[in-house]
C-alpha cells in the first residue's frame, strides 16, 4: 500500500515538474516573440528614409524595436493598409490629414500615437518673389485632396491673400472662400507634383515631403511659409497607427525613438531644419 502511494507521489512530482518546465519554456518563448515581433512602419517621401535610418539605428536596438520599413507613395492607400493591418505604423501626415481621412472613412479608424514634427507648408513663385507683388487674377495651383487643400486655404489666408467663413473646417474647400480680392484662380493638381508645375502657374502651394523631393527648401525658397503658432498645430504631423492599437505600448515606443538626441541630430542636419521637432502631448492638437 505504500509502495503504491510512493508511485503515485512519483508521478505526480514528474508531471508537476514537466508543467513547470513547460510553463518556464512557454513564459520565455512568448516573451522572446513579444520581443522580436517586428513592428512595419509605412511612409513615403523623405519620411521613408529618415525610418529606414531610424531603423537600423542603435537607438532602435537599445530600445528593443525591429523596424520594418514599407514605402506606399500614396496616401489614401497608406492609411488604408494601416487601418487594415498589413502597415503598423504609419508615419507621412499631419493630425488634419488624418482628422480628414477619418471623417471620409466611417470603418477604418485610425489613432495618433504622438507628434513628430511640423513640416511648414510653403507657397512658391518661380514669377514673384513677394506675396504683394501676386497680381489680380493669378493662377494658384492648390492640392486636390481634402486635409492638403484645407490647410493651403488657410494657408492663403495667413498671407493675406483670401478670406475663409468663420465655419471652415478640415475638410474646407475653395467654396468656404468669403473673400478673394485678388480674384486669385484654384488649379487643382495632385500635390505630389507641385514642383513640376512650378513653371507653368503663377503661384503653387507645396508641402514640405514633396518640396524637398523637388531640392526646394521651404525656409528659403518659398515666399510665405507656416510658422510654429496655435494656429498652424492641427498641421503637426503624427504617428498613426489603426484605433484598435492606440495602447499598443511598443508602438509607443516609437514616439520616444523619434525624439531621441541623435535621431533629432541626423534629422536636422540632413534636412536643413525644415523638419522642426514637435514633442507635445495628443491633447495639445485637439
Amino acid at each position: 500500500m505504500k509502495k503504491g502511494k510512493g508511485i503515485i507521489i512519483t508521478i505526480i512530482s514528474i508531471i508537476v515538474i514537466i508543467g513547470i518546465i513547460f510553463g518556464i519554456h512557454t513564459l520565455t518563448g512568448n516573451s522572446a516573440k513579444s520581443s522580436n515581433t517586428t513592428i512595419t512602419v509605412g511612409s513615403q517621401g523623405s519620411d521613408y528614409d529618415i525610418w529606414n535610418h531610424i531603423a537600423a539605428s542603435k537607438q532602435a536596438k537599445e530600445l528593443g524595436l525591429k523596424i520594418k520599413t514599407k514605402q506606399i507613395t500614396d496616401g489614401v492607400q497608406l492609411n488604408n493598409a494601416t487601418a487594415q493591418g498589413s502597415v503598423d505604423v504609419n508615419a507621412f501626415q499631419s493630425y488634419s490629414y488624418l482628422e480628414a481621412y477619418n471623417k471620409e472613412h466611417k470603418n477604418s479608424q485610425l489613432a495618433a500615437l504622438g507628434t513628430t514634427y511640423l513640416e511648414p507648408l510653403g507657397i512658391y513663385s518661380d514669377k514673384y518673389k513677394r506675396i504683394s507683388k501676386i497680381p489680380n487674377g493669378a493662377t494658384v495651383a492648390i492640392a486636390n485632396n481634402p486635409a492638403n487643400t484645407a490647410r493651403g486655404l488657410l494657408l492663403l489666408q495667413s498671407a493675406g491673400l483670401i478670406k475663409l467663413k468663420k465655419n471652415f473646417g478640415a475638410l474646407g474647400n475653395t467654396n468656404d472662400i468669403a473673400s478673394n480680392p485678388k480674384h486669385l484662380k484654384f488649379k487643382e493638381i495632385d500635390d505630389t507634383t507641385g514642383p513640376r508645375v512650378l513653371h507653368t502657374v503663377d503661384v503653387v502651394l507645396i508641402s514640405n515631403t514633396v518640396a524637398l523631393e523637388g531640392h526646394l527648401n521651404v525656409l528659403k525658397d518659398s515666399i510665405f511659409h507656416e510658422k510654429i503658432d496655435i494656429s498652424t498645430r492641427s498641421n503637426i504631423n503624427v504617428l498613426a497607427t489603426a484605433k484598435k492599437n492606440k495602447d499598443n505600448k511598443n508602438y509607443k515606443k516609437l514616439v520616444k525613438l523619434y525624439h531621441e538626441p541623435a535621431i533629432q541630430k541626423y534629422i536636422k542636419d540632413k534636412y536643413d531644419g525644415t523638419k522642426v521637432e514637435v514633442q507635445k502631448p495628443l491633447s495639445y492638437l485637439k
